[in-house]
């Protein structure tokens, strides 16, 4: 059974003006995305700023997460590194706060080979007894995923399920699905093109765009599941141009812009991230409004 099926939400880290960590915003926020209907958590993702939180910082973060969600639907830590005694440590300690699953991004820097790849995550997945969800970003890790890494490893490590794909490529994803006959649970890491992957068997979406509109996103996968493509496709065009404004910087400067413009206060980014530029700012907020947002 899959961890999810539906739209997971890659949550923003909300901070205080001095860069601490909000947790009141934090709570506020979950329960916004669970009354949007967002079928799960994603907690300290690199939307979530996990890069720059302390281990401290991300561990307390997940707890709080598990704490507040209380099971209603399933949180999955972020518990990558390109460290791979830290993944493990970080995945034990998200165990013990109460996380439903993983998501392992592809070690950065580093550029493993396939081998040391499969090395890495296999040494995560013998270390813990929860499922996990693979995260193949090779534009920001510097590395890909093969298809053939991808079986070897669901073949020999019964925790690892799934993948969060955000390669772009959707020739790949048709190739992991075709080789495991469906097996693997993939999600698209991409939200331009959520509606395509799951045409072809795709799970849904681990998805930024659910920040500031859970339910549309909730929706419109919903609208795959049914078979109702027409009208998931119809959405996935509506939220086009808005999903290309959020990605005009790096993410998550223009998400967490976002969430501000519409008041929902998720203060700064940690630096090296910082605030958007006045101008791709303007082209947010003309987006936003395009897609029918009310903004504060």
């Amino acid at each position: 059974m899959a961890i999810f099926e539906g739209a997971g939400v890659a949550l923003v880290t909300p901070m205080h003006e001095d860069g601490s960590v909000n947790y009141e915003k934090l709570e506020e926020i979950l329960e916004m995305q669970i009354e949007g209907g967002t079928d799960a958590i994603i907690s300290c993702g690199t939307t979530g700023e996990a890069s720059t939180l302390s281990e401290k910082e991300h561990m307390d973060c997940v707890r709080f997460t598990c704490e507040k969600v209380k099971g209603r639907i399933p949180v999955i830590a972020g518990t990558g590194s390109n460290s791979t005694a830290t993944a493990m440590q970080l995945s034990r300690e998200a165990a013990e706060a109460g996380a439903d699953a993983l998501l392992l991004v592809t070690p950065y820097y580093n550029k493993s080979t396939q081998g040391g790849l499969k090395a890495h995550f296999g040494s995560v997945a013998k270390d813990t007894d929860l499922p996990i969800i693979l995260y193949n970003i090779p534009g920001r890790t510097g590395v890909k995923i093969e298809a053939e890494t991808v079986i070897d490893m669901w073949k020999e490590f019964p925790n690892i399920v799934g993948v969060k794909d955000a390669t772009g490529d959707l020739s790949e994803t048709v190739k992991v699905l075709s080789m495991s006959d469906g097996g693997i649970d993939v999600y698209s890491g991409n939200d331009d093109i959520v509606v395509p992957l799951m045409s072809v068997g795709g799970k849904g979406v681990i998805s930024v765009l659910s920040n500031i509109m859970p339910r549309e996103t909730h929706d419109m996968v919903a609208a795959c599941f049914s078979g109702d493509y027409e009208k998931a496709g119809k959405m996935q065009l509506k939220y086009y141009e808005l999903i290309k404004a959020r990605f005009v910087e790096v993410n998550p400067i223009p998400v967490k812009k976002a969430m501000n413009l519409m008041g929902l206060d998720v203060g700064p980014l940690r630096l090296p991230l910082t605030e958007m530029e006045d101008a791709h700012a303007a082209m947010l907020k003309k987006a936003m409004t395009d897609a029918g947002i009310k903004l504060a």
